[in-house]
């Protein structure tokens, strides 16, 4: 008997493996070029145009599999690029110099591939698998740059903070990546999705991994992302409660017992003063808030910019939004965040909705040291991915299927 041409969506679940590609090269793009002393001396003009080219490369893919330009809506993504055209205009005035528009095109295309790929976005967890693959990979590297030199894999000019040497990674980000690879492979464990035995084969050198970047961010997330995602499925999930109780038991044994060394930890080896002002971090958003400003600037921003202030990193997404952007960036950005909370308040439990939520509180969490939510960045595509899952599609809506595959 023949295979009807039209199927409710709901009968097809599988994302092309083109798609995947496409997603994986947008990691790619957004893992950066700058970072640690690398074991094989890498310049960055080659780093950077292996990230360009895979933003090229996933935009070309893209298209090839979605010719015909068919997208879904999507609030999120409409946000986004009202900000790319904000970004857009405050660069005009050149401030940032001629770096400034090549960063709105970078942030342009990468919009635009994620608009493309809205196709395939439909609430299933494909994606999210592509996701923890592509990280745990960037992981394994760094692994392997560790074993090939530990001096370099851990640098003094970064306190012995564990760093990328294959490819060029900052603690903090290695410290994001193993903090995202576990929080979403727990949730598919707990949703069924994963067998006990491989979700710990992630999990455990993951942490390990998390533990040698001493990154408090990246572990703050995790713990507010998890704990918000299994709240969320406290009704539904007798699972999701255990594990809950388990992580509250477990957390106040580790306060009791290892308090000591969990001070430690989190201190790394800095002085009170230093903690209290966030690794200088308020020093620089103090200088920043201070500068002066034209009203154009309050309003719009000076442009894209490398994410500095006077030759320092600004190390905060609503401030990076603010000097790029203005206070109407800032509205963009805070608009697009209150999207997504609320629709993932208001869908029904499930895995794909509790990897949703986890996403969302973890950038939330991390947005307050961490630049991002303002241009191309893995927070962004974080958040994509979290936008892609809370995606509802009518079961009557149809995919139409040529030789067995997906028009």
């Amino acid at each position: 008997m023949l295979e009807p041409a039209v199927r409710p969506a709901a009968a097809i679940r599988g994302t092309p493996k083109a798609v995947s590609i496409a997603w994986t090269l947008l990691i790619i793009n957004t893992l950066g070029s700058t970072g640690a002393k690398t074991v094989i001396p890498l310049p960055r003009s080659v780093s950077q145009l292996i990230t360009m080219g895979a933003l090229g490369a996933a935009f070309v893919i893209a298209l090839a599999l979605n010719a015909r330009l068919k997208i879904r809506p999507s609030a999120y993504l409409f946000l986004l690029t009202v900000l790319l055209v904000l970004s857009v205009v405050a660069s005009l005035n050149l401030e940032g110099g001629f770096g400034a528009l090549f960063r709105c095109f970078r942030f342009g295309l990468f919009i635009s591939t994620l608009w493309l790929l809205t196709r395939w976005w439909n609430g299933g967890l494909d994606l999210v698998r592509t996701h923890i693959r592509a990280y745990g990979v960037v992981l394994v590297t760094v692994v392997i740059g560790l074993a090939l030199g530990p001096g370099n894999a851990l640098p003094f000019e970064y306190g012995g903070r564990l760093t990328g040497t294959l490819w060029p990674l900052t603690p903090p980000q290695v410290g994001q990546y193993a903090a995202i690879v576990i929080g979403l492979t727990v949730l598919l464990w707990l949703g069924g999705k994963l067998e006990r035995r491989n979700a710990l084969v992630v999990i455990v050198p993951s942490f390990a991994v998390l533990l040698l970047t001493h990154t408090r961010t990246a572990m703050l997330g995790l713990v507010a992302g998890t704990v918000v995602a299994l709240m969320s499925q406290w009704m539904s999930s007798a699972r999701a409660r255990k594990v809950f109780t388990g992580l509250v038991v477990a957390g106040v044994f580790c306060v009791v017992a290892l308090g000591g060394l969990l001070q430690t930890w989190f201190l790394r080896g800095q002085s009170e003063e230093n903690f209290s002002s966030l690794t200088g971090r308020a020093k620089v958003w103090d200088a920043l808030l201070d500068a002066p400003r034209t009203t154009l600037e309050y309003l719009f921003g000076v442009g894209l910019t490398d994410k500095s202030y006077d030759g320092l990193p600004i190390d905060s997404s609503w401030l990076a939004v603010y000097h790029e952007q203005g206070y109407v960036g800032i509205a963009i950005v805070a608009a697009f965040l209150l999207v997504l909370v609320v629709v993932a308040v208001l869908r029904p439990p499930s895995p794909a909705r509790a990897c949703a939520i986890f996403l969302i509180t973890y950038c939330l969490s991390a947005s307050y040291t961490e630049a991002g939510l303002g241009d191309a960045s893995p927070y962004l595509l974080h958040l994509a991915l979290a936008a892609s899952l809370l995606v509802r599609v009518p079961a009557e809506e149809p995919e139409f299927v040529k030789d067995g595959r997906r028009s």
